[in-house]
């Protein structure tokens, strides 16, 4: 496989993640507020299968792709550019961690947080989405 598809198939898998990475903190604000039983079991069926069938998936793939591209082009390792976006990477695996963390307390009803909390929580991957992106296209070490 060249590396131009490598690439390509990178950046679907890496949408197709961030569209759950900003999909499910919301789900948990929404389930944060929610005060009948129905709506709270209709957002756990929400968020299990957010995060373990397209979440999930959609991680595994973008690091897949990017480590395929890395093994054409081990050299992009030496550069800063690469190295920053790679902690990056590492920074969103661990959000993506702990939006596995925040969904098994509401799984088990078990959430302390509010809406609130989630609201901001909801933000992270936004700003990782701005430098990853930003780090890829402009290079700038």
């Amino acid at each position: 496989m060249t590396f131009l598809w490598l690439q390509a198939l990178h950046l679907v898998a890496m949408v197709c993640w961030f569209a759950a990475l900003f999909y499910l903190p919301r789900l948990f604000v929404y389930h944060a507020g929610a005060t009948d039983r129905i709506g709270q079991e209709r957002f756990k069926v929400m968020e299990r299968k957010l995060y373990f069938g397209i979440a999930t998936p959609a991680l595994g793939a973008t690091l897949v792709f990017g480590v395929a591209m890395l093994g054409l082009r081990p050299a992009y390792l030496q550069f800063g550019w690469m190295q920053a976006k790679l902690v990056l990477v590492a920074a969103l695996v661990g959000y993506h961690c702990a939006c596995y963390y925040h969904l098994r307390r509401f799984a088990r009803d078990q959430n302390r947080r509010s809406h609130r909390y989630f609201r901001w929580f909801n933000e992270a991957p936004v700003l990782g989405l701005f430098a990853v992106v930003g780090l890829a296209v402009l290079k700038p070490f």
